[in-house]
């Protein structure tokens, strides 16, 4: 019986972790699902969590205001959306070349930001689990929705930036498939000569798309040093903006696909995280390899690549046919 329970509380930490862990990737990813769906690829995703981590920790540490932190945070990241923007709509330049170097200057300005600003790994009181007590709504009583067994624990004692990610999922689906806008952008990333002929500005989508999920790259930073850990330190993404771009496509551009690959993603890397915490006799380097070798096997499909926009990476110059 007790080795039962022990299994079952592993499996709901694994869980808990999983949704919990979902968080950036769900910020990253969906925001890059608008920028792809309008046809531009932005890798460098990764450098923008780095800065999006970097000020919305910064911010956060000064003024002990983490809303402040998650708004410099967005900021900062439509802000190097807006730049990629530039280069990829205005200047027409390589898409992949520019998202790697958007990546290495968000990764050396936050290195260097962190020396200069910080110059040690600091700690801040992120945000704190959501009990939904029934208190709190009136009723004198002091039952906790987040203490009911199991189900609370895995799905109600989470934080407001967990919550705020999952809840971007309903709200994108319904801009991208149920709006004006929506169709917009699926028109440029699809038929941007068509799009065009019928009025709508490429550019003037391009640039928004590009610059919003460069402000969801930005919180999804955040999310890391102001909510999941509380600190920041160099590097601390580890990869998870390239395999946010990755969900985009394992998702088939569809923001239920996004969550369900950042699922399935997170609780990949939550269970390398319980095998190294159970100390089983699993080397931690195989571990540790799990997540990115799902993204392999994941882009190694050929058939998602029929669904992807198709003039994704591709630039638009007004006449051309």
């Amino acid at each position: 019986m007790n080795e039962g329970l022990s299994i079952l509380a592993i499996i709901v930490g694994i869980a808990h972790s999983g949704i919990r862990l979902a968080t950036p990737y769900l910020y990253a990813a969906i925001g890059e699902t608008f920028a792809q769906r309008s046809g531009v690829l932005n890798l460098g995703v990764e450098g923008i969590m780095l800065m999006g981590a970097f000020s919305g920790f910064y911010v956060a540490f000064v003024t002990g205001n983490l809303l402040l932190g998650v708004l410099a945070a967005a900021l900062v990241g439509a802000l190097m959306g807006l730049v990629m923007a530039f280069i990829s709509v205005t200047l027409n330049a390589e898409q992949g070349i520019s998202g790697i170097g958007l990546y290495l200057f968000g990764l050396g300005t936050s290195s260097l930001l962190f020396k200069t600003l910080l110059g040690t790994v600091e700690g801040v009181d992120g945000f704190s689990e959501l009990k939904f007590c029934l208190a709190s709504i009136g009723i004198n009583s002091g039952v906790c929705l987040s203490e009911i067994p199991i189900l609370g624990e895995i799905f109600l004692s989470h934080s407001l930036m967990v919550y705020g990610a999952f809840a971007l999922v309903p709200l994108a689906w319904w801009v991208l498939n149920k709006t004006t806008w929506g169709l917009s952008i699926r028109a440029v990333g699809q038929n941007p000569q068509a799009a065009d002929s019928l009025g709508v500005s490429v550019a003037r989508v391009r640039y928004m798309t590009v610059t919003f999920g460069g402000a969801m790259a930005g919180i999804a930073g955040a999310s890391l040093s102001i909510s999941l850990l509380g600190i920041f330190q160099e590097g601390m993404t580890n990869g998870q903006g390239f395999i946010a771009v990755a969900l985009v496509y394992f998702g088939s551009w569809t923001p239920v696909g996004v969550l369900l690959g950042a699922l399935l993603f997170s609780l990949v890397n939550a269970l390398q995280l319980w095998v190294q915490v159970l100390g089983l006799n699993i080397p931690s380097d195989v571990a540790v390899m799990l997540p990115y070798l799902l993204t392999i096997l994941a882009l190694a499909f050929p058939f998602k690549r029929a669904l992807q926009p198709a003039a994704l990476t591709k630039p638009f110059e007004r006449g051309e046919n």
